[in-house]
């Protein structure tokens, strides 16, 4: 503990993000430098404490109490706070593989469980996590590392989201030949077209990781599917590779209003087509960097009323984008309830802290249009068409969640005289995912649990087929990159161990 009465002395202090008008004028990440010294005094807030919650990746109440990789938390921000800023990256690559990542887009349960923040605001967790890589990066410490030996043994790795990119660079320390393949045309999955450019950089950060990854001998190979139809089937991939580890994600998206009037209306999309492609168009044009309508983007928001369903952080994505490719207007629905301003009773701490939250994109909308966009205890009743069966409109009506009298959940009751239409050309579904796509999943013979999710051991990731291992959003469901990378991580020590009768990855 480097400063014991650090806690006491220093008010918590975020890193800012640059200003709603400044950054809404371009694509790049919004996040401000920090000054060194400032981060300093922000780490010496760590209490180091003698039961901390922030590295324990525990589930309260079904959601995750502390860090899920076990990041070694009071360590690296001890040796931040004394300057020994190597030595904090050293501490932070031990558990994490892509810091850079988390750092940017981890929603930070270390910091709902810090224990100081249990009667004060907790520690910059985050930020301070971000620093330690940005710093490694920058002084020239990222260096790409080979194994000593190679095992001569080789394994698949099918997906290249944080838990396929976790599970190769794994099993590419401990020596094995990997080879990832990626359906996109570009490697990263969910990092690459999941998470808009303004919050995580894909070519000065994504891409620069890929790139070591390369350089200390991982291969990618872009653009290809696992089918009978391809060049790579799943014939050929048992008959190559030692071991074959599934990681495609949970990316079929939820459709609640499937059946609501006016479904088939044009200007209907699903949150991941118009960020996945306004992100490759972005790429496609060589990074564009001011802000407007990438060239090739084949979902556009200008001159729009935009209306975005679901509440979550891919319905601020959505705002986000929205409003910098120059929307007319943009409303975002929440069926749920307003949270509160600070922890309930029935939330409470070491528990993720279900507050109120204004993110990136609802700061930015309320810059431009003189409001936040949310619009909480709403749902939709019906999607009108114009004459040529393009959308004019959403109709939407306010409800109240009320008690079950019969127990179980609570029953969504409309409010008397609250329909009302938002004018709207473009509507957006943000209502999460309902499971992994099922193609690969049938063509390898796996069983899948209930939720359709493949059916793994959570102990050694082993399906029903020998040699066929499975992990991330595809074993567990969609989750959290930081969970993503907990599956990678595990699913790859398993695997070498398979291969090798031991393994000494953690």
């Amino acid at each position: 503990m480097g400063k014991p009465t650090g806690f006491l002395e220093v008010d918590r202090e975020s890193i800012p993000d640059r200003s709603p008008l400044e950054r809404l004028k371009d694509w790049k990440e919004f996040h401000e430098k920090p000054l060194e010294e400032k981060l300093n005094k922000q780490a010496s807030r760590c209490m180091d404490c003698g039961t901390p919650y922030c590295h324990t990746g525990l589930l309260f109440g079904g959601m995750a109490s502390g860090c899920p990789i076990n990041n070694l938390i009071p360590e690296f921000n001890d040796l931040t706070y004394q300057g020994r800023h190597r030595e904090a990256l050293e501490r932070l690559r031990s558990t994490n593989n892509f810091p850079e990542f988390t750092g940017r887009v981890c929603p930070a349960p270390c910091e709902g469980s810090c224990v100081l923040g249990s009667f004060n605001p907790p520690v910059t967790i985050k930020n301070i996590e971000k620093s330690i890589i940005d710093r490694g990066w920058a002084e020239g410490w990222m260096e790409p590392t080979q194994p000593k030996q190679r095992t001569g043994k080789k394994v698949a790795v099918v997906g290249s989201g944080p838990s396929g990119l976790a599970c190769a660079d794994q099993l590419n320390r401990a020596g094995h030949e990997v080879t990832v393949f990626e359906r996109a045309d570009r490697p990263g999955g969910l990092v690459m077209y999941g998470i808009p450019n303004m919050k995580l950089d894909k070519k000065d950060v994504v891409l620069r990781r890929i790139k070591l990854m390369e350089e200390e001998g991982v291969k990618f190979v872009c653009n290809t599917f696992i089918s009978e139809d391809s060049e790579w089937t799943v014939d050929r991939l048992k008959a190559e590779f030692d071991a074959v580890a599934l990681c495609c994600g949970a990316t079929k998206p939820n459709d609640f209003l499937a059946n609501v009037e006016g479904r088939d209306a044009n200007g209907i999309h699903f949150a991941m087509e118009f960020l996945g492609s306004n992100t490759k168009a972005i790429l496609d044009s060589e990074g564009q960097s001011k802000a407007g309508v990438p060239e090739g983007a084949p979902i556009v928001a200008k001159d729009k009323d935009v209306v975005v369903i679901g509440g979550g952080d891919t319905g601020t994505d959505c705002v986000g984008t929205s409003v910098r490719h120059g929307c007319k207007s943009v409303v975002q629905l929440e069926i749920m309830p307003k949270p509160a301003c600070e922890r309930q009773q029935s939330n409470p701490w070491p528990e993720w802290p279900k507050v109120l939250k204004v993110d990136y994109g609802q700061e930015e909308a309320a810059e431009v249009f003189g409001d936040d966009p949310r619009m909480y205890c709403v749902n939709t009743k019906r999607f009108i068409k114009d004459a040529g069966g393009n959308l004019s409109g959403v109709e939407v009506v306010d409800v109240e969640w009320q008690p079950n009298p019969e127990g179980g959940r609570p029953l969504l009751v409309e409010k008397e005289d609250t329909i009302r239409v938002i004018p709207a050309q473009l509507a957006l579904f943000a209502m999460g995912f309902r499971g992994p796509e099922q193609g690969v999943i049938e063509q390898f013979g796996l069983e899948t649990d209930p939720r359709s999710n493949v059916k793994a051991d959570h102990d050694n990731y082993t399906t029903n087929v020998e040699g066929v291992f499975a992990c991330g959003d595809m074993r567990r469901g969609q989750s959290l990159v930081v969970w993503a990378i907990n599956e990678g991580r595990g699913c790859a020590r398993e695997i070498d161990r398979a291969l090798m009768g031991a393994t000494q990855l953690p």
